[in-house]
């Protein structure tokens, strides 16, 4: 195809249309090239290991999050038979909130990865709280005071890291969420920078006024000069080094995961809802132009920001479930009852019910809307009688009524409950999962044509920028379903299955000391 074509700031002839994502997540790093109608020739992905060194604490090697993004992306190019050359541009989706600090002159890492599941400071945002911060935060930035969000994690490291506070005030040490980081390393150092999605997860960007706020960079200790310029999710951000991937390629998206799935699932208008399922689960919903308040302790979050003629700002509420696939793994890794984790399914479904048995799986703590630090996991009603089959389907069942949770808070909040969810993610290739996921909301659930929603956002909103999508119609255009599931049980039966939830979910909260 020959033609001229404008996209962000410069003129290409003999115009590519094939696009990259880099999908970081918790635990792998995947890339896909994908084409203009949404067809994915190549993919590949590495595992990305995680470390626990005290209880609560989770950590990743900053130096593994790039190396495994880096070899994802030169084997999906691989895998699609084409080279650099044949790429329009990039686009980036990555796990939220996890902390990098690294040197700006040397891009040394001064401590490993804070991931978005540690726990570390909940003491730290208790007292945040007893200070009378709480309700400040929640108005400036949408959030709830958690040890999810970046801003204590910052702290911590620039605490307890020798050296790093007086490095930091020098302007000597930069700070990024994995975006930035990413970006930082594609861009041979060159760039600092984030989109608006990723700054609204630190908890120190003002999602109203759009820009750091200087108020709780104050109130937390933390020096203005480590954060990175924030830009719209869909911008020039910046060309690859060229001894990357063989030449520069413009970077056109920065979006963090769950808001380019959002995007990937064609949730366009206000209303439209998506819940990916992954290490944990997160359920968005599109809120239009108007930041709204967050009810019941739900998120207030930007949906996205895009140039002026694709539709601006777009905000989202936004439930998090920490812990989804996750309790998969471990029954897996931990317990040993299967070998692999799509084994779940054969084994939850190898009994008509639960048996009584009711697992929460608050092993990082409760999110959204119990946001409870100190709660953790726990399986109740085991008796002589409870089988490995009844632990299973119980978790599959957690995984559920934890994103059932999330939905009520939706359904009560003014009427604006979603008619329906659309579905992504590993999780939802469980039919099982699936079924009682729409059992549990009372509303169906249709699962995508791809698991990959995420990568396909991503992709999607940097071909926006290259100019390979003239406008969101054509991206909605290339969504599809796969398959709906209908809710089975009465509404009465569907009642009393979650007010038996919350007796279990009771006694989990808040089993660990604060102290």
């Amino acid at each position: 195809m020959i033609e001229t074509t404008r996209g962000l700031g410069f003129v290409r002839t003999m115009r590519p249309e094939l696009l990259l994502a880099l999908d970081q997540g918790t635990t792998s790093s995947k890339a896909l090239v994908m084409d203009h109608e949404g067809t994915v020739l190549g993919r590949a992905q590495h595992e990305l290991p995680a470390s626990y060194p005290s209880p609560g604490w989770v950590e990743q090697d900053p130096e593994a999050i790039w190396q495994g993004q880096l070899a994802a992306a030169t084997e999906a190019l691989g895998n699609a038979g084409i080279t650099s050359r044949d790429l329009a541009g990039i686009g980036v989706s990555n796990q939220r909130e996890t902390t990098v600090v690294w040197d700006r002159a040397t891009g040394e890492p001064v401590s490993p990865a804070i991931v978005w599941q540690d726990r570390r400071t909940a003491p730290l945002i208790g007292k945040w709280v007893e200070a009378g911060l709480g309700d400040t935060i929640t108005r400036i930035t949408g959030l709830v005071a958690d040890p999810y969000f970046s801003a204590s994690k910052i702290r911590w490291i620039l605490d307890n890291v020798p050296e790093a506070r007086e490095r930091a005030e020098a302007g000597n040490l930069a700070f990024g969420t994995v975006d930035s980081w990413l970006l930082f390393r594609l861009t041979g150092g060159s760039v600092h920078a984030t989109d608006v999605t990723n700054a609204s997860r630190t908890m120190l960007y003002d999602t109203s006024r759009l820009e750091w706020s200087a108020e709780l960079l104050q109130a937390f200790r933390i020096p203005a000069s480590l954060l990175p310029e924030v830009r719209d999710t869909v911008a020039h951000f910046g060309d690859t080094d060229p001894s990357l991937l063989g030449r520069s390629i413009p970077i056109y998206a920065l979006a963090g995961d769950q808001h380019a799935s959002l995007f990937g699932q064609a949730c366009f208008e206000p209303g439209m809802a998506k819940c990916t399922y992954g290490t944990g689960c997160f359920m968005v919903q599109n809120t239009g132009a108007i930041r709204k308040a967050s009810p019941d302790r739900l998120l207030s979050t930007l949906a996205w920001s895009l140039p002026g003629r694709f539709g601006g700002v777009s905000y989202a509420l936004e439930g998090s479930v920490f812990v989804a696939g996750s309790a998969v793994q471990w029954l897996r890794d931990g317990l040993g009852l299967i070998r692999e984790a799509s084994e779940v399914n054969d084994l939850a479904g190898s009994v008509s019910d639960s048996g009584g048995v009711w697992f929460v799986p608050a092993f990082a703590g409760l999110g959204a809307p119990h946001w409870d630090p100190h709660a953790r996991g726990a399986i109740l009603g085991l008796t002589r009688g409870s089988t490995a089959g009844h632990v299973a389907r119980a978790a599959l069942e957690g995984i559920a009524l934890q994103v059932a949770d999330v939905f009520n808070v939706l359904a009560g909040a003014g009427g604006h409950a979603p008619i329906e969810i659309r579905a992504d993610g590993g999780g939802a290739r469980s039919s099982l999962l699936m079924q009682l996921q729409a059992d549990s909301l009372g509303v169906p659930v249709v699962r995508s044509a791809t698991d990959e929603a995420t990568a396909m956002g991503a992709a999607f909103l940097a071909g926006l920028g290259a100019g390979v999508f003239r406008g969101l119609d054509e991206v909605g255009a290339l969504w599809q379903a796969a398959e709906t599931f209908e809710p089975r049980i009465s509404d009465s039966r569907r009642e009393e299955w979650i007010d038996r939830w919350h007796d279990a979910v009771s006694r989990a909260a808040a089993w660990e000391s604060p102290g």
